[in-house]
């Protein structure tokens, strides 16, 4: 899921490096500044998740007051369930064939998956998972035997290395910028500074952006190299095949600001337990509809 296409490394290699190496971003909104303003937060003692931050499916934002101030659990609706197994399925995977372990995407999908609170026997989520799956592995093993052609007298490891430069649901602290302990990065391609996202979604949307640049600042935070490129994968399905689209874009300035000033608005509602009020439309899909009163 996190291979660049052919246009994508164009794209890349002509249009964003050099954008970024032209414009380049004030180090007032690099990650490794998060003890002075803008980045500082304001409340100490309060955190937020990367997802209360960046998600706007709820235009006041009422879901975090709900979830984080509320404590609203929330009910999963389908498109929650299959992001989540779609997340899980592909983490799998892609550990897998890096860790070269024989599992078998059915004996892990019945042993596990359905241990979890993601579980669903629907079978439409289990044939969805499983072309993901097969996909990401076939991805794998397409890219690593490219690697070994170019690369006939290195050694598998070292091949692994570069054909697959990924850390995949990297861990990392993301308390330096007002956030949860420990978060959970998709995935980062430390050859090239490129941080993804994955979506599954049909529909692309402009906030989709903030999670990598968020993930970018928390990078730039903990490990103090810049981070300049940021990519939202979206997974659509037709049926039980899968279409795989990649946003790529340079997290510029605006970006980082939009994020920091999301940021300080999340940890505002939950500081000051503040109710920012119903939206003019509720988004159908929202897990909160109806402990806010809404449906």
């Amino acid at each position: 899921m996190f291979f660049l296409s052919e246009l994508d490394h164009k794209k890349l290699l002509n249009q964003i490096l050099p954008k970024a190496r032209d414009v380049s971003v004030s180090d007032d909104l690099r990650g490794w500044n998060w003890h002075k303003a803008p980045l500082k937060p304001y409340y100490n003692d309060v955190r937020v998740p990367m997802y209360a931050v960046c998600s706007k499916y709820c235009p006041t934002g009422r879901d975090v007051f709900m979830n984080l101030v509320k404590k609203a659990k929330g009910e999963a609706n389908r498109g929650v369930i299959l992001g989540a197994a779609i997340h899980e399925t592909v983490r799998t995977a892609l550990r897998a064939y890096m860790d070269e372990s024989p599992v078998r995407f059915e004996d892990w999908y019945e042993s596990t998956m359905h241990e979890k609170e993601i579980r669903n026997r629907d079978k439409e989520v289990e044939e969805r998972s499983g072309a993901s799956w097969r996909f990401t592995q076939v991805m794998c093993e397409s890219r690593f035997m490219e690697g070994v052609s170019r690369q006939p007298y290195a050694s598998k490891r070292d091949v692994m290395a570069t054909a697959l430069p990924f850390l995949v649901e990297h861990r990392i602290s993301g308390e330096l910028l007002g956030l949860s302990g420990l978060l959970s990065v998709d995935c980062y391609d430390y050859m090239r500074n490129i941080v993804f996202d994955m979506k599954v979604s049909e529909e692309a949307r402009d906030w989709y952006q903030l999670y990598p640049a968020g993930y970018a600042l928390v990078l730039e935070s903990v490990y103090e190299i810049p981070v300049n490129v940021g990519c939202t994968v979206y997974i659509r399905f037709r049926g039980s095949s899968l279409q795989v689209t990649s946003d790529l874009f340079f997290i510029n300035e605006d970006l980082r600001s939009w994020w920091v000033e999301e940021r300080d608005a999340k940890l505002q509602t939950v500081a000051q337990k503040k109710d920012p009020g119903f939206p003019n439309v509720c988004y159908e899909g929202c897990m909160y509809r109806h402990e806010c009163g809404v449906g």
